[in-house]
C-alpha cells in the first residue's frame, strides 16, 4: 500500500483534464488530501470529463485497471458496469446524493467476470454552487453479504454522513472535523491515534468491539489486551508485534490481518485489523489509523470449510491406503510421483521401487503406442473412462489393467483394476466359440460333401456305365443298342450339369445374364405351365399389382425359381389345395430391412403362398441349407430352396419364408427395383457383321484351357467347322501367343487358368495389341463379378460348362461373324 500511496501522491496530473495539482481549486485539493490520508476506500471525479481520483484503499477494487485508471474518465474505467452505475452518476450530477447497500455488480477485475456486492455513497462535489464531481466512499461487501442488517443501518448512516459531508465541503469546514463525522457512521471500526499514541477519535463500531481501548497508548500495557493475534505458524503474537504498535513505529500493516477478539463475557469474535501510519503534507508522522472489520461469520465458515477439507483429505488418504484398486499419480510424460499400497498386492512393486521412474518402462511393448496416444488425450484435457493395457509384474509376467484417468493440475490421476482373469475368460470364450464355429462349419461341409458324393456317384455311375456298355457292344460288333446307351449317358450328364447349376446358384457363383424383366408378364406366361405341372387338384391363382416395377434379373433363372416354389407348394398339398402367386411393389424402411436382412430401398416382391401342411420354426431355419429336405428318400435333392436363395442373393435381393404348421407357407423373393436401361446380353450387339476368313486362308482360333480333354473337344469342333487352331494350357503361354505375330481371329479361353492370370485378365492384356479381338469365355462358374454380362466389353461372350457340342459350334459361328476394329 505504501507504494500505491507514493504513486498517488506523486502522480503528474498535468496531462489530465483537471490539470496540475498546484492549480486545483481548494475544495478539490481538500477532498484529495482527505482521501489520501484515509484508509477507507474512496474515489472522486471532477470536471465534465468525470476525471477519476482515488486513494490507496480504493486501488485494490480496480485490480488490473490500476494504475492506468488514475486520471481517466470514470465511464471508461468502469465500462463493464456503467449500465448499472451510470444512471446513479447522472443523479449525483443533478445534485442528488445517492447511496446503496449490498448492490450487486457483475464486473471483470481479474480477467474473468465475477459477482460482487458493494455498499457505497455518492455525494455531489460543488465549486461555487455548481456540481463539479462526485465523492464515492465504497466498501466491498462480497464476503459479508450475510450481514444485511448491519449494512442496512450503515447505508442509513452513510446517507446522513453524505449530507453532512456535502454541507461541510460547501462550507469548507475543517478537514479533520469532516473526517471525524464521516468515520463516525461507517460500518467498520475506526480509531485515530496521534503521533504520541494519544487517542484522538474512535467511532462507535470500534468502541463496540474494544470499549476499554486506552486513551493513551502508553497506558495500554497496564490495562491489558483483549485480542489475540497469530502468525503464519499459529504462534501467538507478542504485544510489540500488534498492528497499532507496528504502525506507531512507522510500519505499514497490510489490510486484512486477522485477530481473535475476546469480549467482556468471554465470548470471542474474529476481526480483521489494519493499521496505517499517517503523515502530513511535510511528510512528517501524524499518527496512525486503525481500521477494524467484523469477519467472524466468514472466518468461522472458512474454519469449518478447512475442517471439512481436512476430514475429506483423511477419508481420501484412507481410501488411497485401503483400496484394492491400484492408484497412480504421474506427470504427462509418464514420471511416477505417487502410488498406493495396492501396487504391491497387484503387481508386486513397492513404492520406493517406482517413485521417479517412468510408467512406460512397465508397459507391454505391444501397448506402448496406444498408451502414448491416450496420454496425449489426457494432456489435451480429455478424460479416459476406460483404457486397457498390460503392466509388468515384478516376477516378469504381465497383468491386464483397466484404467479410468483424468488430468488435474498438469498431472494425471488414474485408478486401475486388475482384469487379467476377465481377459483370460474372454479369450477362453472366444476360443470356444471359434471351435464351435469350426465344428459347425465342418458339419456343414460334411453334410454338403456327403450329399454331393451321393448324387454325383449316382450320376457318374449312369455315365460310366453307359460308356462301358458302348465299349463292350462295339467290341462285340453289336451296334443296334448304341443309341440307347448314348441317350442314357447323356441324360445322366445333363442331370449332373443341373446339379452343379443348383450348387452354383446356392453359392451365388452361377453365371447370370440379367435383363430388364417384366415380372407380371413372366408370371402370366408361366401360369399355364405351372398349372399343368401341379395337377388338376390344385388351383393356381395369380394376383399381380398393375403397376409392378421392373427388375434386372436373369429371366430364365427367375422362371426356374418360380417353378421350383410352385412344385414345392404342390408337394406340401398331397390332397389338393390352392397356390397364390403375387407380385407387389415394396418400399422397405430401415426397420423392415433389418428384419428381412436386406438394404433399405425399393423392391419388387414375388410371393408364392400355399394352403399346405406348413413348416415348423426349426424346419424354416434350415430350409435354405443344401441337401436338406423333408421329402422321402429319393424324392428330392434338397437343393431347390438353396438354389433360389443363392439366385436371389446374387441378384442383390433376398428370400424369406413365413410358415405355420397346418396353415400353409408363403415364400417371397425380393428383387431390387430397376429404373435404368437394359443391358446387352450377347456379344453380337457390339460389331458389324462381316466374314473374318480371308481368301485362301482359314480363320485361326486360339484355345486356352488347362484341361486337355476340354481343349481336344473344342479343337474337334473347330476341325468340323473348317477352322485352324492354336492351343495353350495356361495364361502365360496364351498371352505370349496373343502378343506374338501369329494370325488369330478368335480367342476361346477358360476363366480359371494357372499361370498368374485368369482368363479375363489375359484377354484384356492381349486386346491391348489386338483391339476388338472377339473373345468367348467358357467357364464352370463366374469367379468374379467382372464375368457378369453387365461388365463384359463389346466383342465378349460367355458359355457355361458343361455345354453341348452343338451349343459350342453355334457360339463359335456367332463370334466369327463379329468384325473387330483391327486384327493382327
Amino acid at each position: 500500500m505504501t507504494d500505491t500511496l507514493g504513486y498517488l501522491e506523486s502522480f503528474d496530473w498535468s496531462d489530465t483534464p483537471i490539470g496540475a495539482r498546484e492549480g486545483w481549486p481548494p475544495s478539490l485539493e481538500a477532498i484529495y488530501s482527505m482521501m489520501l490520508a484515509s484508509p477507507l476506500s474512496m474515489c472522486a471525479t471532477w470536471g465534465a470529463e468525470q476525471t477519476l481520483l482515488y486513494n490507496a484503499g480504493y486501488a485494490p477494487f480496480l485490480a488490473q485497471r490500476h494504475p492506468a485508471a488514475l486520471g481517466r474518465p470514470l465511464p471508461e474505467v468502469w465500462s463493464d458496469v456503467w449500465n448499472d452505475i451510470g444512471p446513479l452518476v447522472e443523479r449525483v450530477f443533478a445534485g442528488e446524493a445517492v447511496s446503496f447497500v449490498d448492490m450487486h455488480l457483475v464486473m471483470t477485475r481479474n480477467g474473468y467476470e465475477e459477482d460482487t456486492w458493494w455498499s457505497f455513497a455518492y455525494s455531489p462535489l460543488r465549486e461555487r454552487g455548481q456540481v463539479m464531481g462526485i465523492l464515492n466512499v465504497a466498501t466491498e461487501t462480497t464476503a459479508g453479504v450475510a450481514a444485511a442488517r448491519q449494512r442496512d443501518a450503515a447505508e442509513r448512516e452513510l446517507r446522513v454522513r453524505n449530507a453532512t459531508l456535502e454541507s461541510e465541503i460547501v462550507a469548507r469546514r475543517d478537514a479533520a472535523h469532516r473526517f471525524a463525522r464521516l468515520i463516525e457512521h461507517l460500518p467498520v471500526g475506526i480509531c485515530y491515534l496521534d503521533v504520541t499514541g494519544q487517542l484522538v477519535l474512535r467511532n462507535p463500531v470500534f468502541e463496540k468491539f474494544l470499549p476499554d481501548y486506552p486513551e493513551s497508548f502508553s497506558t495500554f500495557e497496564k490495562r491489558g489486551r483483549r485480542w489475540q493475534g497469530f502468525d503464519a505458524q499459529g504462534e501467538q503474537l507478542a504485544p510489540e508485534d500488534y498492528p497499532d504498535a507496528r504502525a506507531l513505529r512507522g510500519e505499514l500493516v497490510t489490510p486484512g490481518e486477522e485477530f481473535l477478539l475476546f469480549r467482556d463475557d468471554d465470548s470471542a469474535v474474529w476481526v480483521s485489523i489494519s493499521a496505517v501510519p499517517l503523515v502530513n503534507r511535510d511528510e512528517e508522522p501524524a499518527g496512525i489509523l486503525l481500521v477494524l472489520d467484523d469477519i467472524d461469520q466468514r472466518k468461522r465458515l472458512v474454519l469449518d470449510l478447512e475442517r471439512r477439507v481436512a476430514l475429506r483429505s483423511a477419508d481420501r488418504n484412507a481410501l488411497w491406503t485401503l483400496s484394492s484398486d491400484i492408484m497412480l499419480r504421474c506427470t504427462h510424460n509418464g514420471t511416477i510421483t505417487a502410488i498406493n499400497p495396492a501396487w504391491t498386492a497387484v503387481l508386486g512393486w513397492r513404492e520406493h521401487e517406482l517413485l521417479g521412474s517412468n510408467l512406460i518402462d512397465l508397459i507391454h511393448p505391444d501397448d506402448v503406442a496406444s498408451t502414448i496416444s491416450g496420454a496425449r488425450d489426457l494432456a489435451q484435457g480429455n478424460s479416459l473412462q476406460r483404457f486397457d493395457n498390460r503392466y509388468r509384474h515384478v516376477d516378469g509376467s504381465y497383468r491386464w489393467i483397466s484404467w479410468s484417468a483424468r488430468p488435474f493440475e498438469n498431472m494425471i490421476n488414474a485408478v486401475g483394476r486388475d482384469i487379467t482373469l476377465e481377459k483370460e475368460r474372454v479369450a477362453e470364450l472366444e476360443a470356444a466359440q471359434m471351435a464351435l464355429r469350426q465344428s459347425q462349419k465342418m458339419e456343414a461341409v460334411g453334410q454338403l460333401t456327403g450329399g454331393l458324393a451321393h448324387d454325383f456317384n449316382n450320376l457318374l455311375q449312369g455315365i460310366t456305365g453307359a460308356l462301358q456298355l458302348i465299349q463292350l457292344r462295339m467290341q462285340q460288333g453289336r451296334l443296334d443298342d448304341l443309341e440307347r446307351f448314348v441317350a442314357t449317358g447323356m441324360g445322366a450328364a445333363r442331370r449332373a450339369a443341373a446339379l452343379t447349376h443348383r450348387l452354383l446358384a446356392f453359392s451365388r457363383r452361377q453365371t447370370l445374364s440379367p435383363t430388364i424383366v417384366d415380372v407380371n408378364r413372366l408370371v402370366a406366361d408361366m401360369q399355364e405351365l405351372i398349372q399343368r405341372s401341379v395337377g388338376p387338384s390344385i388351383h393356381v391363382a395369380v394376383v399381380c399389382t398393375s403397376d409392378a416395377w421392373a427388375a434386372l434379373v436373369d429371366g430364365s433363372q427367375l422362371e426356374n425359381a418360380l417353378l421350383n416354389l410352385c412344385l414345392n407348394a404342390r408337394d406340401a398339398m398331397p390332397d389338393g389345395g390352392r397356390i397364390t402367386i403375387e407380385t407387389a411393389n415394396q418400399r422397405i424402411d430401415e426397420r423392415a430391412a433389418g428384419q428381412k436382412g436386406i438394404m433399405p430401398g425399393e423392391y419388387l416382391s414375388l410371393c408364392v403362398t400355399d394352403t399346405g401342411t406348413g413348416m415348423s420354426t426349426d424346419i424354416v431355419a434350415r430350409a435354405f441349407e443344401p441337401f436338406f429336405t423333408t421329402k422321402p428318400l429319393g424324392q428330392g435333392t434338397g437343393l431347390g430352396l438353396s438354389m433360389i436363395y443363392g439366385f436371389a442373393q446374387q441378384s442383390g435381393g433376398q428370400v424369406r419364408i413365413n410358415s405355420e404348421v397346418g396353415h400353409g407357407t408363403t415364400v417371397c423373393i425380393y428383387l431390387p427395383r430397376h429404373d435404368g436401361e437394359g443391358v446387352a446380353n450377347s456379344a453380337a450387339d457390339s460389331g458389324a457383321l462381316a466374314p473374318l476368313a480371308q481368301p485362301g486362308r482359314p480363320a485361326t482360333v486360339l484355345v486356352v484351357d488347362d484341361e486337355p480333354t476340354v481343349r481336344s473337344l473344342v479343337i474337334e469342333i473347330l476341325k468340323d467347322l473348317g477352322l485352324a487352331w492354336i492351343e495353350a494350357s495356361d495364361s502365360t503361354a496364351g498371352l505370349n501367343l496373343l502378343q506374338s505375330t501369329a494370325h488369330i481371329d478368335l480367342l476361346i479361353s477358360d476363366v480359371g487358368l494357372p499361370g498368374g492370370m485368369n482368363g479375363r485378365q489375359m484377354a484384356d492384356a492381349g486386346r491391348t495389341s489386338r483391339p476388338g479381338l472377339p473373345v468367348l469365355f467358357i467357364t464352370g462358374y463366374a469367379e468374379n463379378a467382372f464375368m457378369s454380362n453387365e461388365s463384359l466389353e463389346p466383342g465378349m461372350a460367355v458359355l457355361t460348362k458343361p455345354f453341348s457340342m452343338q451349343a459350342m459350334a453355334a457360339s463359335i459361328e456367332a463370334m466369327m461373324k463379329i468384325g473387330p476394329q483391327s486384327r493382327t
